[in-house]
């Protein structure tokens, strides 16, 4: 049992944009350690294609992008959070251009392209690839700093909290966490002060998702688990255009395409469909709306996917305009230029997470933490477009503010009892996992996806609660890997997805359902408690 964190202050779980930004600002006075599951560039942040919002043009101000995170979160929005990350947005950007980030310029100035949503043009970005621009520029200043150590191939258990002394105690502060070393196949305990969780999303407890194949809700299921709430995990974003291929799971054809005279066809009856659904803005409806058609049309007709079609613009002005689609989609043999893209409605975004305040500091004394697993208050029922990356810089600053300041006051790491692993023994069972995980993302895809019904619901929830007792068996059986720590985190992330939905009963933003439809006057945050 090896203890890698005498020589830490603060622990960063995740080495994405929100964890990176934390512990830079940490490192100019503290000793950090950022872990990571897989490879220090698997998280979303590398996946981002979009860029980052903020007001850089004198004809737009703070208040219209306030208005406009609000217009899209369907009022549930906290107000205060909103305005706290949309103020700081400039000085992010000029961080991130000390950090060396290539953003796109036009004669000297950054240059601002509009999304859906946004009522002016303020995304900065670099082509359409801003994700890995910023995690590059991230990881070259963190492996440059001499107090910043990396470790990937970590896959985080649960966090160790208080119950974990070696003198037991009840009360639930946080010293850092037990994490699985994916070489060795032994849990290392790593302990600190001060502990940043910074883990991603849950997307990949949908069938189809355009998040990478590491978010399993760790971050949302360990604090959930340790006692901290959770909030509007119901919230969650589908993007309409993923394509649809069995060899590659989670590429985007992005809304460009629609932008740029895309059209959406049934592929059995031919037709065009989206003048059923908005006949004013057909394709180029926002996104839940175009969601909401493609899942209809799935559904309604039994279909795998529907046809998106831009075969009838110039081939020159297709290659020209998605040059990086083009030679993705030739190489699974679809020319886009003659003909039509399989696509499916696809998990994009968790809007909901472990609850923080503006200092990103959650229930748990100890822990704080910044980004998708958070709901910090920001995207309410709907995130708007390149406001995600945005929120990890700002509050994983905020993070890292934070606990400089109190820094004097947190108290040194007691004795913790190592993880214990004399009970169990090597799985001879991986078509277990195998099968349950299956399991997990096709019922919460058919039963919790873009329409919902509480029937649907509570058929997740059965399902859920026959597959808590198996998951659970199998984890106090056998040795932890990966997968396992994974499976049991997706499902314990399903599970507050559907309680949070079952609570809500009303359709608003992301939560649509057919038995309210209607919208309730009073917008109100769904918070489960543990």
């Amino acid at each position: 049992m090896t203890n890698h964190s005498a020589q830490h202050d603060v622990l960063v779980i995740g080495s994405g944009a929100a964890g990176l930004t934390a512990a830079l600002e940490l490192a100019t006075r503290l000793r950090v350690l950022v872990l990571a599951k897989g490879s220090l560039t698997g998280g979303s942040t590398a996946w981002a294609q979009g860029g980052i919002a903020a007001v850089l043009d004198a004809g737009d101000t703070f208040e219209n992008h306030i208005r406009d995170t609000m217009v899209a979160g369907a009022g549930l929005n906290d107000r205060d959070a909103v305005e706290f990350v949309i103020t700081r947005a400039p000085e992010s950007i000029d961080r991130l251009c000390e950090l060396g980030v290539p953003f796109n310029r036009e004669s000297g100035d950054l240059h601002l392209t509009r999304e859906g949503g946004h009522s002016h043009r303020r995304i900065v970005h670099v082509d359409d690839a801003t994700g890995w621009a910023v995690q590059e520029a991230l990881l070259k200043a963190a492996e440059a700093n001499p107090n910043i150590t990396m470790l990937g191939g970590r896959s985080a258990i649960d966090f160790i909290t208080d119950r974990h002394r070696e003198k037991f105690s009840a009360a639930g502060r946080v010293w850092g966490v037990y994490a699985l070393n994916e070489e060795t196949g032994h849990v290392e305990s790593h302990t600190a002060r001060a502990t940043v969780l910074a883990a991603g999303g849950a997307g990949r407890v949908y069938q189809f998702s355009t998040a990478p194949r590491g978010a399993t809700g760790d971050g949302i299921a360990m604090g959930w688990r340790a006692g901290a709430r959770v909030s509007n995990m119901e919230m969650m974003q589908f993007h309409p255009t993923c394509l649809y291929n069995l060899e590659v799971k989670n590429f985007l054809i992005t809304e460009a395409v629609r932008g740029e005279g895309g059209r959406l066809f049934n592929p059995v009856t031919g037709e065009r469909y989206m003048e059923k659904y908005d006949p004013e803005r057909m394709e180029l409806a926002p996104r839940d709306v175009v969601a909401r058609a493609n899942d209809d049309q799935i559904k309604r007709y039994g279909l795998d996917y529907v046809h998106l079609d831009i075969s009838h613009q110039p081939a020159d002005f297709v290659k020209g305009h998605f040059p990086t689609i083009y030679e993705k989609l030739m190489g699974l043999g679809i020319d886009m230029t003659k003909e039509p893209i399989p696509v499916v409605p696809a998990q994009h975004y968790t809007c909901g997470g472990v609850v923080v305040d503006l200092n990103a500091r959650t229930d748990l004394p100890g822990l704080w933490a910044a980004g998708e697993c958070t709901e910090s208050g920001l995207h309410g029922a709907n995130r708007l477009a390149s406001n995600s990356l945005l929120e990890c810089f700002v509050y994983g600053e905020a993070a890292a503010d934070d606990i400089l300041a109190r820094w004097d006051d947190l108290e040194p790491v007691p004795a913790i009892l190592p993880w214990d692993e004399s009970r169990v023994t090597d799985s001879d069972e991986e078509v277990v996992i195998k099968q349950n995980w299956t399991e997990i993302r096709r019922f919460m895809w058919n039963y919790v996806g873009i329409v919902r019904t509480t029937k649907r619901l509570e058929r997740a929830a059965h399902r859920i609660e026959l597959l808590k007792q198996e998951i659970e068996d199998y984890y106090g059986a056998f040795r932890v890997t990966t997968d396992l720590i994974e499976l049991r985190n997706l499902l314990q992330a399903a599970e507050l997805i559907v309680k949070s939905a079952l609570h809500r009963k009303e359709s608003r933003g992301l939560h649509y359902t057919m038995d309210y439809p209607e919208t309730d006057e009073v917008p109100k945050d769904t918070v489960l408690v543990p």
